[in-house]
């Protein structure tokens, strides 16, 4: 045992109270948060780059330049976010009241990012990294917290485990819808700008009121076990970089968010200018995302039976398989179509856990270095997502540039065709590669128990001399 019992006399266990159960309306009410987050994030994710290149005519290389820098900047902002949230004392807590504070200010930005001024060329590039760097921002304010959340709720593993599992059903299924209704409710409102500025002032109006339902649903339950003092930004610093599984799990989350940035960001491409047809964008995002649903109902009893490590090799394994299947014949639809439905299928279990992976390793932190950052820890996880969705979407940008894409041109020169492909077949399977290798360095699974019940003798120790004080 590694952490040094520094805990106030006569403070509260952190221990006591804290390893429950959740209830199936507090799992679903802390669901709804992400539900509401991931109709926001999955447009943005599928249609920006698009939206950027061919409705608001900013250029191919500037869009994957806007996209990288600004989640680049909201990523190191990120930090300060949880530092902010560790520091958070109300009476509703230190992440459930920031659900409330932000619902509002980030469906406003997010009704203005879609809105796309006619500035020229100059204006509308600055306008562009405006809007989206105050999206991000505000996205790390609210979604920072929310994922503290998780690890607040309760200490049981496999309970934060179901927590993730209700948190990323809801979320896909909000991926899903706005996926397949985007472009058809952006047509049926005149399209253009008219289109998009009309979708959005509805999506942003939608998010306040499901977050406010996360907010009235859900209870914080753990406390601090070792140090319930604030803990210096420095030395929480410093504790979050001894954690070695915090490490892992931050490259391991940035590699699934760069995959992710660059399939959402390319499917319209790739239908466009692969398959030949812009409308099968719906039925790839579709492919793309319900074996994710799926996936993340099957994965509850795999981690059971397994563990989070095991079950999340058992899925890298089966997205291998699905991203070599792709080479059979890149342009036939129904090949097209399973390698996503597989590949995607067996991502499942890495997203449904990414946030219970998170939450092990505040209590891995606080045995080994005596602190107990949530705040820190999660504004890493919020680091990776930024910087590798940010880096996947500036991938493709970038590398349309490189082939020589042209906005708005039916037929783009055969480079553009093959920078597509690229990005599309052979980016996937050396990303699954290094997520493998990390994976099996992972170890905290076999850890964790044992790290609990240290940190309940260190609670009952306190609690003994407080008694006897």
């Amino acid at each position: 045992m590694n952490a040094k019992h520094e805990a106030a006399p006569g403070t509260a266990s952190g221990a006591e109270g804290a390893y429950v159960k959740i209830s199936l309306k507090e799992k679903l009410g802390y669901a709804l948060g992400d539900f509401s987050t991931n109709i926001i994030w999955t447009a943005i994710s599928t249609f920006l780059a698009f939206f950027y290149t061919d409705v608001a005519g900013i250029s191919a290389a500037a869009v994957g330049t806007i996209l990288f820098v600004t989640r680049f900047l909201d990523g190191v902002a990120d930090l300060g976010v949880g530092v902010l949230v560790d520091k958070t004392k109300s009476r509703h807590g230190k992440a459930r009241p920031w659900l409330l504070w932000m619902g509002i200010p980030f469906g406003l930005s997010v009704m203005l990012l879609f809105t796309a001024p006619d500035l020229g060329p100059t204006g509308s590039i600055i306008y562009a990294f405006v809007t989206y760097l105050i999206v991000n921002l505000l996205y790390s304010a609210i979604n920072i917290p929310y994922g503290v959340l998780n690890s607040l709720m309760t200490q049981e593993p496999y309970e934060r485990s179901l927590i993730n599992i209700f948190r990323m059903v809801l979320a896909i299924s909000g991926g899903v819808m706005i996926s397949v209704a985007t472009m058809p409710v952006v047509q049926m409102f005149g399209g253009g700008r008219q289109g998009w500025i009309i979708t959005f002032v509805i999506i942003g109006l939608i998010a306040p009121f499901l977050y406010l339902i996360t907010f009235k649903t859900t209870k914080e339950r753990v406390r601090p076990t070792v140090v319930q003092k604030e803990v210096p930004l420095k030395r929480g610093v410093a504790a979050v970089f001894r954690n070695k599984y915090w490490l892992l799990i931050v490259g391991y989350s940035a590699l699934i968010f760069i995959a992710q940035g660059l399939g959402s960001a390319l499917n319209i491409y790739y239908a466009q200018y692969v398959l030949k047809n812009a409308g099968l964008v719906g039925l790839l995002a579709l492919a793309s995302l319900l074996p994710i649903v799926v996936g993340i109902i099957l994965s509850a009893p795999l981690v059971k039976k397994f563990g989070k490590r095991n079950t999340s090799l058992i899925g890298l394994a089966v997205s291998l398989i699905g991203a070599l299947l792709l080479f059979v014949d890149p342009t036939n639809l129904q090949l097209v179509l399973a390698s996503i439905v597989i590949k995607n299928l067996g991502l499942a279990p890495s997203v449904a856990i990414g946030n219970a992976l998170f939450a092990d390793t505040v209590e891995y932190g606080e045995w080994k270095t005596g602190i107990r950052t949530e705040g820190l820890i999660f504004s890493g996880g919020s680091l990776a997502s930024k910087i590798g969705s940010g880096l996947g979407g500036a991938v493709v940008g970038w590398a349309l540039a490189w082939g020589g894409y042209v906005s708005k041109l039916e037929v783009q020169p055969d480079s553009a065709v093959t920078a597509i492909k690229i990005l599309f077949m052979y980016v996937p399977i050396a990303i699954l590669a290094v997520q493998i290798l990390l994976m099996l360095l992972y170890k905290l699974d076999q850890k964790y128990p044992q790290i609990v019940e240290d940190l309940k003798a260190i609670a009952s120790e306190r609690d003994r001399e407080a008694g006897r004080n």
